[in-house]
């Protein structure tokens, strides 16, 4: 079983930027596919981005250009680089990992406000 644990939500005024970590409890070399999604209030959980073990990235047409998924594998984290933040961006951030099984992560809150 993998466990996801997130950090880096927070605060943050328009236009500004937050790093999301994602450490997983085993190596990311045993974990075929990892994506960051988020969920907004009233709205349904939606795809951020994703990254596979073999280095595969895409990203939600909302969020290109402004963010960047990466993997550190020594680490076993995985990162969302979020830059020129936007209200709309307002969301809780869960990370799935994915073997044969699916797990996510808590979540953590984001908060885009002057």
């Amino acid at each position: 079983q993998v466990q996801l644990v997130e950090s880096g939500g927070g605060l943050v005024q328009p236009g500004g930027s937050l790093r999301l970590s994602c450490a997983a409890s085993e190596s990311t070399f045993n974990i075929n596919a990892m994506a960051w999604y988020r969920q907004a209030p009233g709205k349904e959980r939606e795809l951020v981005a994703t990254i596979t073990s073999g280095g595969t990235i895409n990203y939600a047409d909302s969020v290109k250009g402004r963010f960047t998924i990466s993997r550190d594998n020594a680490k076993n984290t995985v990162y969302l680089q979020m830059n020129s933040l936007k209200s709309e961006d307002t969301a809780v951030y869960y990370c799935k990992a994915t073997t044969t099984l699916h797990y996510w992560g808590q979540g953590t809150q984001v908060t885009v406000s002057s």
